[in-house]
């Protein structure tokens, strides 16, 4: 299984190296330390595993794994562990060409702890402040950003400056019709206050025609945690596609004209962490394959459920054959449609 994983990884790579991008993110990187103990907490685990990590980067990582030409936009320090991201975004397969090394601060380390089925308590070092919200509008590559098939972003990088000034430079790089994808991607932690979360993320959502959220994360974005409130929310401010992932509920997508209703696929959890990323990076598989909404959400859906059933992250994503198996394996989980 490797070898032919290398083979796709090295195509993808010199795809993304020669500009013809499929998606290309913008935002965090760092190392994951997952304990490879569950269901005790940290101060007893005496073994973790080192991974690549960073929503944004594992995005790119999932769709990567599923024959994309990806790259990130992002910034790590000037230390053992950013190059090690740089030697792990290449071997799975994302371009690094857009990475800055930054002298000042370290990069950063992500530890969690696993309790199965539902709590995932993650802990950010990233004090004094992380390499990539030190980006600035001059270590954004424009024309890479605007051929880009897909951009995606996570709100975080709207947080503080530089960073947040670096976000916008890139979306008024994009044209209205091209995809550009918002990951509500809330963590109180990176900013100062919930009304200064919800500014800044009302001001980006009508320069994207996607926005993908739990219902916490809608909450901080338009004020609405009940789920068709919340896309219906979504959809006035502009927004064309929206999807509020629901955990154990399932996801609900909505267009102007259309309602889709995705149960979740059955697995055993074992690190829900990686769930959304994996989410985020076979939407954009679908949507560079072509399928319809319903398509996408099933497909997205089950290479969550198949990433949450993984320890790791990145590297737990699944390949296109793994989630279409998947989905055969459970003809009688399908999505729900109904017209507007």
């Amino acid at each position: 299984m490797m070898s032919s994983l290398s083979g796709t990884m090295m195509s993808n790579q010199t795809g993304a190296e020669n500009g013809e991008l499929d998606l290309l993110t913008i935002g965090r990187s760092g190392i994951d330390v997952y304990p490879f103990q569950t269901g005790i907490g940290l101060e007893d685990v005496t073994s973790f595993g080192k991974f690549l990590g960073g929503s944004p980067t594992n995005v790119a990582v999932a769709a990567a794994r599923q024959g994309a030409r990806a790259a990130v936009i992002t910034a790590v320090g000037d230390d053992p562990f950013g190059r090690f991201i740089c030697r792990e975004m290449r071997r799975l397969g994302v371009s690094d060409k857009f990475v800055v090394r930054n002298e000042e601060y370290n990069t950063p380390v992500t530890f969690c702890e696993i309790f199965p089925p539902d709590d995932f308590p993650l802990y950010f070092y990233r004090q004094p402040k992380a390499p990539d919200l030190e980006l600035t509008e001059q270590d954004i590559p424009i024309d890479a950003v605007r051929s880009a098939k897909i951009f995606w972003f996570s709100v975080t990088g709207l947080s503080v400056e530089p960073s947040r000034s670096a976000h916008h430079a890139a979306l008024d790089a994009r044209e209205r019709g091209q995809w550009t994808i918002a990951d509500l991607d809330y963590r109180p932690m990176f900013w100062q206050d919930e009304e200064t979360a919800t500014r800044e993320v009302e001001r980006v959502l009508g320069k994207v025609n996607v926005a993908i959220g739990n219902k916490e994360e809608c909450r901080i974005a338009v004020g609405e945690t009940e789920p068709d409130r919340a896309a219906d929310a979504l959809l006035d401010r502009g927004v064309e596609i929206a999807i509020v992932k629901q955990g154990p509920l399932g996801t609900l997508a909505k267009t102007r004209t259309e309602r889709i209703v995705m149960p979740v696929t059955p697995v055993e959890v074992c690190n829900g962490l990686g769930a959304g990323d994996a989410f985020g990076g076979a939407f954009c598989h679908a949507i560079l394959e072509g399928f319809d909404l319903a398509r996408a959400v099933q497909f997205a859906s089950t290479a969550g459920a198949i990433v949450a059933s993984r320890l790791e992250c990145s590297t737990a994503m699944p390949t296109s054959y793994e989630v279409e198996h998947a989905i055969s394996e459970h003809p009688d989980i399908q999505p729900v449609i109904e017209k507007r």
